[in-house]
């Protein structure tokens, strides 16, 4: 299994974390796990596996990466190195199911058509943010994170009803809301995520 893989961008969290799981802080593994299960799991729902076979996927993907975290020459290639694992692992899970004489139905990673590969960096990148937004969410005051948990319900909830819950007039919602979501941009690791989209270099 090669450790080769491109690197989607040089995120300082994420070069951070690999470095520390290499040296064996069991907090960091956990972070990159927690960061990058989704995209294993986004992974496997597109190639259709059943709840089953996508744990053993999961299960494959990181005790893979426990054995070539040290060999990974560069730390923000992670998760372009757990995308390309996992859809072999799936393409394999598939295989076996179907038996030798379908085996020509589950792609290899490297025969994954353009458009489906576009698809896995459209979820790579949208489970980097996610991730970011959840990590950086952690860090906001309770009164943000319980403004901005009750703006974001779905269907919205009255700016009426936001007043009385949090006991803040409704005229001070909007003005909050921006403080609050400023910090989560200031956060590093959707700072680095907002630099990277927009091509800019932190200065």
């Amino acid at each position: 299994m090669t450790t080769e893989a491109r690197p989607m961008r040089n995120d300082p969290t994420v070069t951070d974390l690999v470095i520390r799981a290499r040296n064996g802080d069991s907090q960091a593994w956990d972070a990159l796990v927690e960061r990058y299960a989704p995209l294993v799991w986004s992974i496997c729902r597109r190639y259709r596996l059943g709840s089953a076979d996508a744990e053993d996927v999961n299960q494959s993907v990181w005790l893979a990466l426990v054995d070539q975290l040290a060999a990974l020459r560069e730390p923000a290639a992670l998760p372009g190195w757990l995308a390309t694992t996992t859809r072999r692992e799936c393409g394999r899970v598939l295989r076996t199911a179907r038996g030798p004489q379908m085996a020509w139905y589950a792609p290899d990673a490297e025969d994954i058509p353009d458009e489906q590969a576009v698809t896995a960096e459209e979820e790579l990148l949208q489970a980097e943010r996610q991730a970011a937004l959840r990590e950086a969410f952690t860090y906001l005051p309770p009164s943000c994170q319980q403004l901005i948990a009750m703006l974001i319900q779905d269907p919205p909830v009255p700016y009426a009803k936001i007043s009385i819950e949090l006991g803040i007039p409704v005229g001070s919602i909007g003005p909050s809301r921006r403080r609050c979501l400023d910090k989560l941009r200031r956060h590093p690791a959707v700072a680095a995520l907002i630099d990277a989209e927009t091509g800019s270099t932190p200065g």
